[in-house]
């Protein structure tokens, strides 16, 4: 018998989604007999306690006889259990220095831990993740906050509204002024947004056109890899090549910047992949972006104003133009940025199912197994030591 534990969410704030929701637990008990599911008691939780024992899933206080546990986002140092396989969003792999002491209590503890972000198709392609409703929550705010700056319509915000479903029907009859936005990258976040934008009926056009034409209606154009950088010596766009050496390409967004009305950003950034533009760029007269949806929300990273993720419940803050410093949002010197590092909360249930399904479909078989190519790429830690892909986390893990 394995025993499979969701852990109690203990990152502050807490985190309300879930990575199997009650009916998904239920399914899998029944087509895995030899598979039994706990969840450990937790209050804040998008589907209730209530909601799994109806379910016929066993609500518990402590999970330390789990073989498996499974959470969202970081657990406490102080909460982990030694020797058990964890299966969270760990945000280690980039060196994040808030979760340093995470990875060596993880080492310390003889964790096994295998980082959702890490999971991997073998083309690269991310296999679980919640960035689809973070682009659709991502890009919501953000026509959101142009409405508001503007004060040309209103829209409510997307934690209103109990499902996806839901919040579509308040987009019937919203009629948008001629705006102009840019949506960034390929990925889930990029198809969320791209989802509003549809839904909005706010029309596409190629990147010529936006850069050289004004509209007598909402547009935007979706800039993918090929659109955003090209390499420095001149040589054409290659996906894996960029990938690999992000350092040989720079960013030809520049120019969008002072086109656009609305940026809302899905593109990957590490400390290599060069940002969208910069700093500066932002001071010089013609610079035309009022709002910034950062929805993948690296601080000081592809958005080089993004200075800091606000919560959920306040989205938005300025960045001077000339001292590019923190101000109140919506004033006319500053740039508006939305910035929020949990934005799938705001539709907690639903993009809890669709991430408990991906989980179902392509993680939980290899699991129960065991192991799998896809599930050893994606173990950061075992044993006591870091396993070969990620040894660059040694000085890390080692505290320098």
């Amino acid at each position: 018998m394995i025993t499979i534990g969701i852990i109690r969410e203990g990152k502050t704030p807490p985190d309300n989604r879930v990575p199997l929701t009650p009916s998904q637990c239920k399914w899998i008990r029944s087509h895995f007999p030899g598979v039994q599911v706990k969840v450990q008691s937790a209050p804040t939780r998008c589907f209730s306690d209530a909601e799994y024992r109806r379910a016929g899933i066993e609500v518990v206080a402590d999970l330390t006889d789990a073989d498996i546990l499974l959470g969202i986002k970081e657990v406490p140092v102080e909460a982990l259990i030694p020797g058990k396989t964890y299966l969270f969003f760990s945000h280690t792999k980039k060196k994040q220095p808030h979760n340093q002491k995470l990875l060596q209590a993880v080492l310390k503890n003889k964790i096994r831990l295998i980082d959702y972000e890490c999971l991997l198709h073998d083309d690269g392609q991310r296999i679980i993740g919640f960035g689809f409703f973070a682009g659709i929550v991502g890009a919501h705010n953000g026509m959101m906050v142009y409405g508001n700056r503007t004060g040309t319509f209103s829209l409510g915000r997307v934690h209103q509204h109990k499902t996806f479903r839901k919040l579509m029907h308040t987009y019937f009859g919203l009629l948008l002024p001629n705006v102009k936005t840019v949506v960034t990258g390929s990925g889930r976040v990029a198809q969320g947004a791209l989802e509003i934008m549809n839904l909005m009926q706010v029309r596409q056009v190629e990147p010529e056109e936006f850069l050289e034409r004004e509209f007598s209606y909402p547009v935007y154009v979706h800039l993918k890899g090929s659109d955003l950088y090209r390499r420095k010596d001149g040589g054409a766009y290659h996906r894996q090549d960029f990938h690999q050496q992000p350092s040989e390409y720079e960013s030809c967004f520049r120019r969008y910047a002072f086109a656009a009305d609305i940026l809302m950003n899905g593109v990957y950034w590490d400390q290599f992949v060069p940002r969208l533009f910069e700093r500066e760029a932002v001071q010089e007269p013609g610079f035309r972006l009022q709002v910034i949806a950062d929805i993948t929300d690296d601080t000081n990273g592809s958005v080089p104003i993004n200075l800091g993720d606000q919560p959920i419940e306040d989205p938005v803050y300025g960045v001077d133009k000339q001292s590019l410093e923190r101000t109140a949002p919506y004033l006319p010197t500053s740039v508006d940025i939305m910035a929020v590092g949990n934005l799938p909360n705001e539709l907690p249930r639903d993009a809890s199912r669709y991430f408990g399904e991906q989980l179902i479909k392509y993680v939980l078989p290899d699991l129960l197994r065991g192991t799998s190519t896809v599930l050893q790429r994606a173990t950061i830690a075992e044993g006591g030591g870091l396993t070969e892909p990620y040894t660059y986390l040694s000085d890390y893990a080692a505290g320098v």
